[in-house]
């Protein structure tokens, strides 16, 4: 194969489905997608069905099964890191949980000069473009109503989500009926990108019904290789597809492989930190030192309890029920099985210096971890916690010349002292919360990481020795003007400083990570970045007002029980 493309996009993930959308939607360019992975089939239940998210994880089917070099503060473990190995990437197993992040992130990211027009005024039109919030009101201007995405608030009907909301207004937080609107600051029910009973990913709500384009060729199973590059332009892509290589001609080339992979073809292409590129004896074509740095994650636990009343859900990991559960979503979308659980939860700050939440709580009416395994109680709740946006920074460095060898990643996660002071706080704030007389009748006790833990040395010692990621990797090609030696990508072209025509469109762009997960911004910024490339006009940016503490009553955006 040597055809010539008008675009190539490199990965099938979240941003990438969203390109391989708008970028054929006049039916005048041609637009190759290379996905890696395998389809996301329609009759697949480890993607569809929303309760079986735990399943993918660790699955080679699945999964890349990245995981982390020895974390020098995290007791020397490995941590793995789940990424979609299908069309839709992540999109496709992940928790399907939906937050925009606090408007004060992208005001964040305004403020950088050159960054402008990433305030949270030019974002949030786009992010009403993606969505349809059936939990907001049809007159909600904060939130999208006809978009791809299609969103489920919570229902969070059972009773300990209710008993949860009233412990963190008795523990003096507030409540928000919206967490992605007006304001983020409280707690309430969450969206999800769960429609019908089924999960929405990027590639089912975006990709799947462009697929009948003329001018739109999406290849699975496609693994790329390499840029090939002519002085500093891309002319072209090689990729693996079973035994044979194909390179293809391209008028541009995006990359969209995610925080890992998008970093890592640059370098192998020969784009990076030039001394560690000739080491490996790449020719360099960019000295660019940021490519692999700044990289920002999540890190989270759970905090477990056992729970006297039958009223959580944790009989429903029983092996025994699953088969009836599982009918119940085959016949009618019904059921524990239509849920990923993740139904509420909240943001709060963990003290005064911070302008806006720097932590996010999840709550679950069952105990189990990501990887299916379950508390050894009849029922039980948990809360995932951690915070936000920790000023620890990781890095990655491929390993070799191979493009299939994974490459060398290092999160130093609790590296830094206000980390580790965020942490100490996340855990009290989150005891205060479970203590509350609201849930004293289905609290039985903390179970994980229990009450021999207490001091902060003691709990910084469990966070080391239990915490996951919460797989939200990014910034490893960040954003910002060409005066930033660490900046990898122009925010007003998406082109990387010192290549023609190679962009980066995901979540290895942002140049900071926002506050919750970070599905929704990618999404968001691909949208936006769709309108880069193509040389539309922009959305027009709207100047609404948002929550901040101290500016606003402290009620304000709250709802009643």
């Amino acid at each position: 194969m040597n055809q010539t493309y008008d675009i190539v996009i490199i990965g099938g993930g979240s941003a990438g489905s969203v390109l391989g959308d708008r970028l054929s939607a006049d039916g005048e360019r041609s637009v190759l997608l290379l996905e890696a992975g395998r389809s996301d089939y329609p009759w697949d239940l480890l993607i569809q069905m929303p309760a079986a998210l735990m399943f993918p994880s660790g699955n080679p089917l699945y999964d890349w099964i990245y995981e982390s070099d020895p974390e020098p503060y995290m007791n020397g473990r490995r941590i793995p890191h789940a990424r979609g190995k299908v069309l839709g990437g992540s999109s496709s197993i992940n928790g399907m949980i939906y937050q925009r992040g606090n408007p004060m992130d992208y005001e964040r990211w305004g403020s950088v000069q050159g960054m402008e027009t990433w305030d949270y005024a030019h974002c949030l039109p786009y992010f009403k473009r993606l969505e349809t919030a059936f939990g907001a009101d049809p007159s909600d201007e904060y939130r999208g109503h006809n978009g791809p995405i299609k969103l489920r608030r919570g229902p969070a009907k059972n009773p300990l989500f209710q008993a949860f909301f009233d412990a963190a207004v008795e523990a003096g937080y507030s409540r928000t009926p919206d967490v992605n609107g007006f304001r983020q600051e409280g707690f309430g029910p969450f969206d999800a990108h769960i429609h019908n009973g089924r999960r929405v990913s990027a590639s089912g709500a975006y990709l799947h019904p462009a697929m009948h384009r003329k001018n739109l060729t999406v290849e699975t199973l496609a693994f790329v290789t390499s840029i090939d590059f002519n002085g500093t332009r891309a002319n072209g892509v090689t990729y693996r597809r079973g035994k044979k290589n194909y390179h293809v001609t391209a008028g541009e080339v995006i990359l969209c492989g995610g925080a890992f992979n998008t970093p890592q073809l640059l370098q192998l292409s020969g784009v990076g930190d030039a001394e560690h590129l000739r080491s490996l004896d790449i020719n360099p074509i960019v000295d660019l030192p940021g490519v692999g740095e700044n990289m920002e994650d999540h890190l989270e636990v759970y905090i477990q309890h056992e729970c006297p009343q039958p009223v959580s859900l944790q009989p429903s990991l029983n092996k025994a029920k699953m088969p009836w559960i599982g009918l119940q979503w085959l016949l009618g979308r019904t059921g524990p099985a239509a849920s990923s659980h993740f139904e509420g939860g909240g943001f709060a700050r963990s003290n005064e210096d911070v302008e806006y939440p720097n932590l996010m709580y999840h709550f679950l009416p069952l105990a189990v971890r990501y990887d299916g395994k379950k508390a050894d109680v009849d029922h039980g709740f948990q809360v995932h916690i951690g915070p936000m946006y920790s000023n620890s920074r990781g890095r990655l460095k491929i390993r070799s010349r191979d493009p299939i060898q994974h490459p060398s990643i290092v999160f130093n996660y609790l590296s830094t002292e206000e980390d580790r002071r965020e942490w100490v706080e996340a855990i009290r704030v989150a005891r205060n919360i479970l203590s509350q007389p609201a849930l004293k009748p289905y609290n039985s006790g903390e179970i994980s990481p229990g009450p021999s833990v207490q001091t902060d040395e003691e709990i910084l010692d469990w966070v080391a020795s239990d915490a996951e990621t919460a797989l939200h990797p990014s910034s490893t090609a960040k954003m910002g003007p060409a005066s930033d030696p660490m900046a990898v990508v122009d925010p007003l072209t998406m082109k990387v400083h010192g290549l023609d025509n190679v962009r980066v469109v995901d979540a290895s762009a942002m140049p900071h990570t926002t506050n919750g997960n970070i599905h929704a911004p990618v999404l968001m910024l691909a949208e936006k970045a769709a309108d880069i490339i193509s040389g539309k006009k922009p959305l027009n940016p709207e100047y609404k007002d948002y929550y901040r503490h101290g500016v606003h009553p402290k009620d304000a955006g709250t709802v009643d029980k």
